[in-house]
């Protein structure tokens, strides 16, 4: 074997490198050559490369790759060890060997009377001192000596079965049949059955599709049987049978078909391993109905899930009675928190209109808000059901609430009168030629407003919205499940009509009165600046923002204006009130100085540990890598699993961690579990492919996963829930794990 090393110009560089270590340090840097040395023989039907790295060396496994100077020699994928993670400066997250590495290459076809050729390698690596070798390109002559004239694989996929020996590798169609069954329109399985004496690698096992008439869905593998695997270490692997389930989302309820491209790799025990097999298969798509929606329950009296159940019912129900039942879902949703900072909004609308404002005019602004807001949360919520994106996640980027909380604070300046927000004149104009209304580009201001207030303040999944989208998702169904969110969103509008009609009614026209209320709200415009703006500020600048604006607030209700005998009770009271708000202001500011982040207490760094409630430990995770991981190991342990989904901005996950997970008895139950939490704040692509994977619209959403790997879907919480009402749930769901 003849080893020739191809480097141009890395000696050039390596110079410069030396030069600015200075001649002492050169000294003790070795050449790429001397630092990293190898071997390349034929071992078989394999080519096998042993690395020999030096102390104080390391070589990047991603920045390792093998290839044939002869076109006419085929390699399979390198076996690698897995190797040691490690954070890159510049490459993020690797992983490095030392000391040696043993990489073996499967040949998978060759000439017959080919006996070597010429193998490429190419490599990368670092001395610990700081340097950074520029890649190495390499070249080995593999003489394949007496091994078989033709590639192991060649001969396999060449060879007549009925002549084969007993003990010859079957081909891979042979040792691993796969095939496609459609469980019913929304479900479709693929299964293959494994040979005697061969397995499948669990992580190999992919399914894909490119078709029109469904999207692939959460994929469902059981857990395998741990092996110890030369080049893979400690994976799962399958004998004898194992069967996928894909969930489906239709495009349409319409029957069809749908191509299915299947991926995997196995091996045979204690002999070869095959290359990654792909094959093409159809599923045959029947007629989806309402009737024969997977609602996660049949009608066995199991458990179901509330956003299940809703699902079942839009699909079932009379359309007339499901949109009554989901007018009252979005009452009761129209006082969480989540939906109570639309009320200083609407209500600083119509302050906004002066001392000329009728009760008339407040109830035709209050609807066009309540319209604006319904419409488009029908519109989004479908629309991001058939894509199959999140809700709440898509609208969370900085630049978005970076603005929206700048047309906050634009509104409360106009409150505090320093300039009045209108069109301009000659939008105003067009706009009153065309309608004849003297105040129409109001009416569209509202509209507007409307229209953020659905899109960016509601940030929190609701088991009512997760039904309907599931049923827009899964069966393409838009009418009925737009409908019920319809439904939901003019309940959620409900009280706001109210309260804005009123505004009308019972806020005073003229005078003193009218500029204090108009200051009251535009305080509260700036307290949802800040409250949007949390979610990307460090936690220490939202607390120095809360302290200014509410010390603020304190000074304009006359903290400290100075009282006498003839002062009124009202203007008394408002002293009250601003003293403590003054107080409250600095409370805040000591908090953030102390390293406090909760406004709610911003003296608890002040209390003992004895006094303070700590909440349960998770464990992040970011990836399904991640998940499968974790659960593996509570499956070895024995211990179920509970999955929390969490984000920054997700109002109802900030509730269920200060107020549900600090409770005792929700985590007395949660003692014997597996505590895991996937914070998706930064919405990246894993963060979506773990949502999708499990076919979830957004947090706040906790999964329990039984000893044995298995989720219990029936008992999927979506949205807030209290903490006794929690600790009751948490303990039926592990009784029937």
């Amino acid at each position: 074997m003849a080893i020739k090393p191809r480097h141009a110009g890395a000696g050039a560089i390596l110079l410069l490198m030396l030069t600015a270590f200075g001649a002492h340090a050169a000294q003790d840097i070795l050449k790429p050559e001397q630092a990293f040395r190898y071997s390349a023989t034929a071992d078989g039907d394999d080519v096998v490369v042993v690395w020999d790295i030096e102390p104080g060396h390391y070589l990047y496994k991603e920045r390792m790759s093998f290839a044939s100077a002869n076109d006419e020699v085929v390699l399979g994928d390198a076996h690698m060890p897995v190797g040691k993670p490690y954070e890159d400066e510049f490459f993020g997250k690797m992983h490095i060997y030392r000391d040696a590495a043993e990489i073996r290459i499967p040949v998978v076809a060759r000439p017959m009377n080919l006996r070597s050729f010429e193998l490429e390698l190419r490599s990368q690596g670092c001395a610990d001192i700081g340097l950074c070798y520029p890649p190495q390109v390499w070249t080995a002559s593999i003489d394949m000596g007496g091994s078989a004239p033709a590639g192991r694989m060649e001969q396999l996929l060449n060879r007549n079965p009925a002549t084969a020996g007993a003990d010859d590798p079957l081909p891979p169609d042979q040792a691993f049949q796969v095939d496609v069954t459609t469980a019913d329109p929304f479900t479709v399985s693929v299964s293959w059955t494994i040979a005697d004496g061969y397995y499948l690698y669990r992580d190999s096992l992919q399914i894909n599709s490119a078709g029109e008439a469904a999207q692939i869905g959460a994929i469902t593998i059981p857990q395998g049987t741990l092996k110890w695997d030369e080049h893979f270490g400690e994976t799962q692997v399958f004998f004898d049978e194992v069967s996928a389930e894909v969930a489906l989302q239709r495009a349409s309820p319409d029957g069809g078909t749908l191509p299915l491209d299947i991926q995997y790799q196995g091996c045979k025990e204690n002999s070869i391993c095959y290359p990654i097999q792909n094959v093409s298969l159809v599923a045959d798509l029947p007629t989806a109905t309402v009737s024969n929606l997977r609602a996660g329950n049949d009608d066995t009296g199991a458990p179901i899930s509330e956003q299940d159940s809703l699902a079942r019912l839009i699909v079932n129900g009379n359309i007339l009675a499901v949109m009554l039942v989901f007018l009252g879902l979005g009452l009761g949703l129209a006082f969480t928190p989540c939906v109570l900072p639309m009320v200083p909004i609407l209500s600083g609308i119509i302050t906004g209109q002066g001392e000329t404002v009728t009760t008339r005019r407040a109830f035709l602004l209050s609807l066009t808000y309540v319209m604006g807001m319904a419409l488009t949360y029908t519109a989004a919520g479908a629309a991001f059901a058939l894509a199959g994106g999140q809700i709440q996640a898509a609208l969370q980027k900085p630049w978005i609430i970076i603005g929206v909380a700048g047309l906050f604070v634009a509104l409360a300046c106009s409150m505090f009168g320093m300039f009045e927000l209108q069109m301009p004149a000659a939008v105003q104009t067009r706009l009153a030629s065309i309608s004849n209304r003297q105040r129409s580009g109001t009416y569209l201001g509202t509209a507007i407003m409307g229209v953020l207030s659905a899109l960016i303040v509601t940030t929190c999944v609701a088991p009512p919205l997760v039904a309907s989208a599931t049923v827009i998702a899964q069966t393409g169904d838009v009418v009925r499940g737009a409908l019920s969110l319809f439904a939901m969103s003019i309940g959620m509008g409900i009280p706001l009509l109210v309260i804005g009609t009123s505004a009308g009614r019972l806020l005073p026209r003229a005078g003193a009165w009218m500029n204090a209320v108009k200051g009251a709200f535009g305080f509260m415009m700036l307290g949802l600046a800040v409250w949007m703006l949390d979610r990307i500020l460090p936690d220490l600048a939202t607390m120095l923002l809360w302290a200014v604006l509410i010390f603020m607030a304190g000074i304009f209700l006359g903290a400290f204006q100075p009282l006498d005998a003839a002062s009124r009770a009202t203007t008394k009271l408002a002293k009250g009130f601003g003293m403590l708000a003054a107080l409250y202001g600095a409370a805040l500011l000591l908090g953030a100085l102390g390293g406090a982040d909760n406004p709610l207490q911003p003296l608890r760094f002040a209390a003992t540990s004895q006094d303070m409630h700590e909440g349960v430990e998770f464990k992040r995770i970011k990836t399904i890598e991640d998940l499968e991981y974790e659960i593996q190991l509570a499956t070895t342990a024995g211990r179920p699993v509970m999955l929390d989904f969490y984000a920054d901005w997700c109002v109802s996950c900030i509730e269920m961690e200060n107020y549900t997970f600090t409770n005792d008895q929700v985590r007395e139950k949660l003692a014997s579990a597996v505590l895991l939490q996937a914070d998706v704040t930064a919405n990246d692509d894993e963060d979506q492919a773990l949502l999708q994977h499990f076919g979830i619209f957004g947090p706040p959403t906790i999964m329990f996963f039984d000893a044995s790997g298995n989720e219990h879907r029936a008992y999927r919480v979506v949205g807030y829930m209290p903490a006794d009402e929690f600790a009751t749930h948490v303990d039926r769901a592990f009784q029937s794990t």
